[in-house]
């Protein structure tokens, strides 16, 4: 999974999104920003909040309906990378996300079915949103994603290198995104905390709507 490389070889960071979480979508510019300044390669893998809170009754209706509607990105995209790999789900994911969160669009058969196309992938796999088919590799993926990090955790998570082994945690939460030398120090800080083995949890409220410029 997540492993330093040898010199000359960049370093992979794995991170669990689900499309449909504004926060995840902003950590992962952030590192798309680093993977342009610094020698590491970012690797998506996909969980799903619908999934996370399969079991929570009491949650509002409004939020209810989201996760519900939550299925289908996260579908659309396990079926994208069990049938053309993880370099497929990396372009599905910024197709998803920019549709998503930029253009603030509901998702939706004819979103998945714009997003597959800019991914190059193709159209019929948009029929995965209402399918249960691929449900065992999404909750594989998820728990291999999940679980190294503990209970009461969302999305982001990213799995890190550190000289204690990976180092899986949630965060960081960003807005707006991080940009060029704000980029590369807070993933010194994050590094830095990763190798701390001492260390578990960081946190401050937030005060800041998502903001994706």
């Amino acid at each position: 999974m997540t492993s330093a490389g040898h010199e000359g070889t960049a370093t992979t960071v794995d991170m669990w999104v689900d499309p449909i979480c504004p926060f995840a979508w902003m950590t992962s510019r952030w590192l798309l920003e680093v993977e342009s300044l610094r020698d590491i390669s970012v690797q998506f893998h996909i969980m799903s909040l619908s999934l996370l809170n399969d079991e929570g009754d009491d949650m509002p209706e409004k939020r209810r309906k989201a996760l519900d509607r939550g299925w289908g990105p996260v579908r659309v995209a396990i079926a994208a990378e069990q049938a053309h790999g993880g370099d497929a789900l990396r372009r599905l994911y910024n197709a998803l996300g920019q549709r998503i969160h930029n253009q603030h669009r509901t998702p939706e058969r004819a979103l998945y079915v714009e997003a597959l196309a800019e991914a190059d992938l193709p159209a019929a796999l948009a029929d995965a949103a209402d399918s249960d088919e691929h449900d065992g590799e999404l909750r594989a993926s998820h728990h291999r994603g999940m679980d190294p990090v503990g209970e009461e955790v969302g999305t982001p998570v990213i799995h890190v290198p550190s000289e204690h082994g990976v180092v899986a945690f949630f965060g960081p939460v960003v807005t707006p995104i991080p940009r060029g030398d704000d980029a590369t120090r807070l993933w010194d800080g994050v590094l830095l905390v990763a190798g701390t083995d001492q260390f578990f949890e960081l946190k401050r409220s937030r005060t800041r709507k998502p903001s994706f410029d």
